[in-house]
Formats: structure tokens, C-alpha cells, sequence
């Protein structure tokens, strides 16, 4: 089919992929880039060039290039992305990109799929951004440089709560005034959809058994963190909700927390931004140990730091709490799913989570979850799989965004 181009902006940023998805089990990647400080007088832009030796999936060498100056807004960044591929290769004339995915956090429950995009949808992308003002207005902005760029192929949309617009009205409702909620588009998004899927998927591949057959389980725990519940390859429950707030205890976001508490912080003079601040970026991890770098609790347990510990028992028992609830509402479980940075690099983590679900039966082969390869780390007598699977969000959009134009 070809090479696809996948992008995924922020507000001052934005990061790249030139990939073959069709190659091997991890595609073929040609070149990855960073653009940053987009707005700054002292942008930068990172061009790494991936040159392989035998195979189609083993990288020989990469070759990094980096550049310095003003990149007064994304559609300049763009250009000296353009100015990289030319000056560094691969040439873009020899390995053309058929499309360009780009990586939306927020669809609303208007988009259920990946999307070819056009006017109308940057325009549904722009009204969605009341929901996700941090993300989608950054993701717009590098639409519309890259369709700049790039006007001859086709754009597409691949949306992180896609993946969760399977989820029954039962699970992404919520219990207040129904009228308020129609109004104002108050509902359980999930977020994570991207990784959720391609894990998902991954697993199934990996257990030699159909998607549909299996009822899954997936940690997504990176300084951002969500649980799914997936049966049958359907999202069925998500631990994000109307934001990424919700669920898990994350690096710096709180996750579940009583909402009255908020009422509480703003009686006490506190205002809607400071309180905004405090849950999303001083809370978590950070706020209960003094880091959010679960590499720095692990280190503080092991001192014998008792917030560390604290927060380290808060951060697991919230990942019980959930598979606990997960598992009952799919009517039990064939296999879970780590990935993400704290999911696939601390074997603390898994271990306790594993050790929690033991009545289960389920088993962890202590050896192999020390040592952290991909794949099955379960022992053989387990009732369910426990699998390390290490995510790629950027060959699933390039991958979702291929199978747009073969529909």
C-alpha cells in the first residue's frame, strides 16, 4: 500500500513518523522527528533517519539531526520538516506518503471511526475542543499545516476515544440531570483508545487465540494511566471518564476523587484555575511521594521512604479496585494486558497487581516478570495470561489510517 506519514501535534509541538505498517510486526519506520517550541525564538527540530540492515524491523544505525531557530507557528515547522527529509533523507520523492494520519485526542461521540478529514470534520475537531481545550486545538493546528504541506493525498483523523464508542449507555452515563448532560455533552469518554486497541490486539496475537474470544484487561500506565475492560475486541469499560481525570492515580492527576471535594477547595476561596492546576499537575504520584516518576517511588520504597510506600499502596490498590470491577462486569478474564512506560518497566507494579488477583488463580512466573521481555510472564498454571506488551500508538494510527483508504 505504501508509506503513511503519522503526526501528532501539540500546542507547540508536534512529532512525526514516516512508516511502512504493512512490513513486518512493527512496520517499517523510515524516519521519526520531533518539532518543538513552536512559537519561540529558539524552536528545535530533531530529524532521525533509521537506516536498516537485514530485515525489515531491525534498525542498523540511526542518524540524528538537529536544527535550532524561530518556528513562528506549526505551518513553519512543517517547512523545516520538509527541509529535514530533503537534506537528510529518506527522500520523500522516492518513498512518497500515500496519507497522513493525525492523532486527535477528543471526537466526542461523533466519530467512531478513523475519519478522512475535511473541512467539515476540522470544523466537528474545532467544536470539540470546549471538551479537550488542552489538546484538540494543537491537533487542529497541525491538520491544517499538514494539509498545507501536503495536498495531495488524503489527511486522516484517528481518534483516542474512538475505541471506546462501544461502550454501553449503562457504562458511559452518568447519574446527573439529564437534561444538563444533553446540553453540555456530559458523558464517559475514555481516553487511551489508540493503545488500548493496538494492546488488545497485540495480546490476542500473541496468545495465538481469536480476538473475539478473549476477555481482556489493559493498563495503560504511563504518567498518564487507564484500565479497559475489552471482550470480544469491544471497549466495554474505560477508566477515563468525561476527561482524563478520571480513574487511575496518575504521574500528577488525582483520578477518582469525590467531587464535593472540589466544591470544598473553591468555598475556600480557591478559584476554578488554582483548583484546575492542583488536580491535574500537583497531585498523583507527585503530590503523595514528591515525584511522578514511578522510577523515584520505586527508589524511595526501596530507602524505606514511607510516602513512597503510601503512595506506591494508593497507586496499586486503585489498579486492584478496578480489575476487580472490570472482571465481574465481563464475567470473568483470559488475559491481562501491561504497557506503557510504568507498565512495561516496573516489575513492582505488576507484581503486587497480580499478587492482588491471586484468589483468582492468576499467577505470575516471578522470573520472567523480573527480567520484563515482551510477551506471556503468567505461569503456566495461571488462570488468566499476564502479558508485557509494549505499545505503539503510531503504527496503529498509521495502520487504521491506511485501512481508511483500502474502505
Amino acid at each position: 500500500m505504501g508509506v503513511a506519514l503519522v503526526v501528532n501535534s501539540g500546542s507547540s509541538s508536534f512529532k512525526y513518523r514516516l512508516i511502512d505498517p504493512t512490513i513486518g510486526e512493527s512496520g517499517r519506520v523510515l524516519a521519526v522527528g520531533l518539532v518543538e517550541r513552536i512559537g519561540d525564538a529558539r524552536g528545535r527540530a530533531k530529524h532521525e533517519v533509521w537506516v536498516r540492515a537485514d530485515g525489515p524491523t531491525v534498525a542498523a544505525a540511526r542518524m540524528t539531526h538537529e536544527r535550532e531557530g524561530a518556528i513562528p507557528d506549526h505551518t513553519a515547522g512543517f517547512r523545516m520538516m520538509l527541509e529535514a527529509f530533503a537534506a537528510h533523507g529518506p527522500s520523500l520523492a522516492e518513498n512518497p506518503p500515500v496519507a497522513v494520519g493525525h492523532r486527535v485526542v477528543h471526537g466526542g461521540d461523533r466519530f467512531v471511526d478513523a475519519t478522512l478529514v475535511d473541512d467539515a470534520v476540522e470544523r466537528a475537531i474545532d467544536e470539540l475542543a470546549v471538551l479537550a481545550p488542552l489538546h484538540n486545538p494543537g491537533a487542529l493546528q497541525g491538520i491544517r499545516a499538514a494539509r498545507a504541506a501536503f495536498d495531495d493525498v488524503p489527511h486522516v483523523a484517528v481518534f483516542d476515544t474512538a475505541f471506546h464508542q462501544t461502550l454501553a449507555p449503562a457504562a458511559y452515563t452518568y447519574a446527573i440531570d439529564a437534561d444538563a448532560q444533553r446540553e453540555e455533552g456530559i458523558r464517559r469518554y475514555g481516553f487511551h483508545g489508540t493503545s488500548h486497541k493496538y494492546v488488545s490486539e497485540r495480546a490476542a496475537r500473541l496468545l495465538g487465540r481469536p480476538l473475539g474470544d478473549i476477555r481482556q484487561l489493559v493498563f495503560h500506565l504511563g504518567n498518564g494511566a487507564s484500565a479497559t475492560a475489552v471482550a470480544g475486541g469491544r471497549s466495554v469499560e474505560t477508566s477515563m471518564g468525561f476527561t482524563p481525570l478520571e480513574g487511575l492515580v496518575m504521574g500528577t492527576r488525582t483520578g477518582d476523587i469525590d467531587p464535593a471535594v472540589v466544591l470544598h477547595l473553591a468555598r475556600r476561596g480557591r478559584s476554578i484555575d488554582e483548583i484546575d492546576d492542583l488536580l491535574n499537575k500537583r497531585s498523583g504520584m507527585l503530590g503523595l511521594a514528591g515525584a511522578q516518576d514511578m522510577r523515584d517511588v520505586i527508589a524511595g520504597v526501596e530507602a524505606g521512604d514511607e510516602r513512597a510506600e503510601l503512595a506506591l499502596d494508593v497507586y496499586v490498590h486503585r489498579l486492584v479496585a478496578y480489575a476487580g470491577a472490570y472482571i465481574a462486569q465481563m464475567g470473568g478474564i483470559d488475559a491481562i494486558s501491561f504497557t506503557a512506560g510504568v507498565g512495561e518497566n516496573t516489575p513492582l507494579v505488576r507484581e503486587r497487581v497480580v499478587a492482588a488477583l491471586g484468589f483468582l488463580g492468576i499467577r505470575m512466573d516471578d522470573g520472567a516478570n523480573r527480567a520484563g521481555a515482551a510477551g506471556v510472564i503468567s505461569a503456566p498454571e495461571s488462570t488468566a495470561a499476564v502479558l508485557i506488551v509494549p505499545t505503539d500508538e503510531e503504527l496503529e494510527i498509521a495502520t487504521q489510517t491506511l485501512a481508511v483508504l483500502d474502505a
